[in-house]
C-alpha cells in the first residue's frame, strides 16, 4: 500500500517521475517493480555496488550509489533522464534530500532559457517518510525557491486519495500479490522467538536483507 501510495502520490500532484532512497529495500524492489510495469521513470538511490547491481539484475534503468564521488553527477543525469521532481526518503536525516532537490534544480536549469537569480519555476517536491538516520535534516539551499520538504504517511495519504482510489490499490495487491509485491526474509520466527535475544540483536539493526517474518502459526 505504501509503494502504490507513492506512485499516486505522485499522480496527484503532476509529477511524472519518482527518485527513491534506501531503494535496495524490499519496498523499493516493489516500487521499482511497480515503476517498471506502470512505464514510470525512477531513480534508485542505494548505498553500495553490491545493491547497484541487485537492482539492475532486476531491471532498474536508473540505480546511483550514494557512496561513489561521483554521486551527485550521476543523480544529476539520472533526474535529467527521467523528468523526476518528486522523491521520496527513507533516510531522513543528514543532508541527503537536499542533495536530491539541488540535483532536481541543476537539472532543470539546464533546461531553462534564461537566469533567474530565484533558480527555476519548476516545483521540486521531496517527502520524508523514514527515519534511517536519526540526525537533523540539513538543507543547503541550492535549489531556487520553488520546493517543498515534508512528512508522508500511508494513512493520511489514503484519507485524502478517497475510497475509489484506496480499493483500486487493494485490488492490485491481491491480484499481484506473489508477483509485484511479493517480499524476500531472511528468518521466519514464531511469536515465542519473536522474544529471543537473537532475535532481538537480527531484528533492531536496520540492515538491507534482514527483514523478519513473524509467522503465529509457527
Amino acid at each position: 500500500m505504501t509503494v502504490l501510495g507513492m506512485v499516486e502520490t505522485m499522480r496527484m500532484e503532476g509529477h511524472t517521475a519518482l527518485v527513491h532512497t534506501a531503494a535496495a529495500s524490499n519496498l523499493g524492489q516493489m516500487l521499482n517493480r511497480v515503476c517498471l510495469s506502470d512505464g514510470i521513470g525512477l531513480t534508485n538511490i542505494v548505498r553500495s555496488s553490491e545493491q547497484v547491481t541487485m537492482l539492475s539484475r532486476q531491471g532498474s534503468v536508473h540505480t546511483v550509489d550514494s557512496s561513489q564521488e561521483n554521486f551527485q553527477a550521476e543523480l544529476t543525469r539520472a533526474i535529467t533522464d527521467t523528468g523526476a521532481t518528486l522523491g521520496f526518503d527513507a533516510v531522513g536525516g543528514g543532508n541527503l534530500a537536499g542533495k536530491i532537490l539541488g540535483c532536481m534544480e541543476i537539472s532543470a536549469q539546464s533546461k531553462m532559457a534564461g537566469y533567474s537569480a530565484y533558480g527555476s519555476d519548476i516545483y521540486k517536491q521531496i517527502y520524508i517518510y523514514g527515519g534511517l538516520d536519526m540526525s537533523p535534516t540539513t538543507l543547503n539551499r541550492s535549489f531556487g525557491l520553488s520546493w517543498g520538504v515534508g512528512g508522508w504517511l500511508l494513512m493520511p495519504f489514503m484519507m485524502r486519495a478517497g475510497q475509489e482510489i484506496v480499493s483500486a490499490m487493494k485490488k492490485r495487491i491481491a491480484t499481484e500479490l506473489t508477483t509485484t509485491f511479493s517480499s524476500s526474509y531472511s528468518k521466519k520466527v514464531s511469536l515465542e522467538e519473536v522474544l529471543s535475544l537473537d532475535t532481538i540483536a537480527v531484528s533492531s539493526k536496520r540492515v538491507t536483507g534482514k527483514k523478519i517474518l513473524i509467522n503465529p502459526q509457527k
